[in-house]
């Protein structure tokens, strides 16, 4: 199928379509864009259970680490217990950073898709203005036209009853305006379909409206939790570094879990983005009964694609010329014999003036530029804006995942050694002017002095 114009698929779009879609019986599924069915479903249940899977492994991790953090305890000397400390206490400030990184890089991508979102909710609502405009018009234009075939030209019949040929002009007329709004109201193919663009851009707007705010308080989490172990860390305050462990943990889940979640998305979303204009076509044309032939138009807008309309338009342009013709002719030949058809001819003349406006109207509308170019930046806003900042919110994902998973390794040893340097205060004599308890004391005491 042809595509749409000013877009091509980007290169990150091609490599994740080439992603191998398995089912749950390791089958492979072919990798077209079908939500509906249940094999693709699967294939991309199965990438999200890849995170799933890290995870567990990352629980396995910790869970070996802690074990034998807690039972092997090693008798080292005081220059390699020193050692080791400084280690722990820099692989946790290096694992913050990290994931401090990640962070800036989430705010980044969920901008990002947030732009993507409002672009496809934005070109719809204008989408839906056109059809709108277009229904508007035709309902206008056919209602004028037939309150002055029932009105006007009937009344002019009573007027030239006497004069057999005017009546054969005026029915002549008559027949062309029945014509003209025969072929005018068929020119509207969007009404009475349950499936609106407008419904659609609402759908988009709140759902994205959501989605921005749970990226926007995942990532003020993540970053007060790295904030605050920055801040157990420096103060060596081992409460607050066991509470932002299990906050840690909380925040490990939900790492995972997005990663699944946005693997999943930024895969489908590829898949649709390689041939967009194909289920554009088949799920419109499936929710809306609109001829095929309307929406290849509309999609496609080149040269090669026929009008759909150009055929009841040419025929009710010359419909129009027509009217016109007869009656600048009734005008001429009929107001001097007949003063009083005068008012009736000249509200038809202005009837025939109006709807010639709203026509011109209707031609601009159902060109295909203007609906083409919102479909186009609907495809654009999604394909480009939105993967892309799928893909940073993936990135996000998987730097804090493993940031936290290091964090939750290498905090237990560093509250460790803080409680050891307590002991070691304890230990001390309290004549001794280098413990700080003694130290501490010495200066509340100089102070009451």
């Amino acid at each position: 199928m042809a595509s749409t114009q000013g877009y091509k698929a980007s290169w990150w779009v091609q490599i994740l379509h080439q992603v191998p879609h398995v089912n749950f019986q390791f089958n492979i599924v072919d990798s077209t864009f079908a939500p509906q069915e249940w094999d693709y479903q699967q294939a991309l249940l199965f990438l999200s259970a890849i995170a799933g899977i890290c995870l567990v492994i990352s629980l396995i991790l910790i869970c070996v680490y802690l074990i034998r953090f807690c039972c092997c305890n090693s008798d080292e000397d005081e220059e390699s217990k020193d050692h080791r400390v400084c280690c722990v206490t820099w692989s946790s400030v290096t694992a913050v950073i990290f994931c401090c990184a990640g962070i800036g890089i989430g705010f980044y991508g969920n901008s990002e898709t947030n732009d993507g979102g409002y672009q496809v909710a934005y070109s719809l609502m204008n989408a839906n203005h056109t059809l709108s405009s277009i229904d508007q018009l035709v309902s206008d234009t056919v209602t004028v036209l037939n309150i002055a075939v029932k009105n006007h030209l009937t009344h002019l019949e009573e007027v030239f009853s006497k004069r057999t040929e005017l009546i054969v002009i005026v029915r002549n007329t008559r027949r062309q305006a029945e014509s003209l709004t025969l072929h005018i109201s068929n020119l509207t193919f969007w009404k009475d379909t349950q499936f609106t663009p407008f419904q659609t851009g609402e759908q988009i707007n709140l759902f994205e409206d959501y989605r921005w705010l749970a990226y926007i308080l995942l990532l003020l989490m993540d970053l007060i939790i790295c904030l605050f172990i920055l801040l157990g860390l420096a103060k060596q305050a081992k409460w607050l570094v066991i509470v932002m462990t299990m906050m840690g943990s909380l925040a490990l889940l939900l790492s995972w879990g997005s990663l699944g979640l946005e693997t999943a998305a930024v895969v489908g979303l590829s898949d649709f983005c390689v041939d967009p204009n194909s289920f554009i076509l088949n799920t419109t044309e499936m929710k809306t009964d609109i001829s095929s032939d309307i929406l290849q138009y509309y999609l496609t807008c080149n040269q090669l694609v026929r009008n759909p309309f150009q055929q009841r338009l040419t025929v009710s342009q010359r419909a129009l010329a027509s009217i016109h013709s007869q009656l600048h002719g009734l005008e001429r030949e009929a107001i001097p014999q007949f003063p009083s058809a005068k008012d009736d001819l000249q509200v038809l003349q202005n009837t025939l003036n109006r709807t010639e406006g709203n026509f011109h109207q209707l031609i601009a509308l159902l060109n295909c530029r203007g609906l083409h170019k919102d479909s186009a930046d609907a495809v654009k806003g999604l394909c480009y804006d939105g993967v892309e900042g799928l893909l940073f919110l993936l990135l996000f994902s998987f730097l804090s995942a493993l940031s936290f998973t290091a964090m939750i390794c290498t905090l237990p040893r560093a509250w460790k050694q803080f409680q050891n340097r307590d002991s070691d205060y304890d230990d001390m004599d309290d004549d001794d002017p280098f413990n700080p308890q003694e130290s501490k004391r010495f200066v509340q005491w100089q102070s009451s002095i």
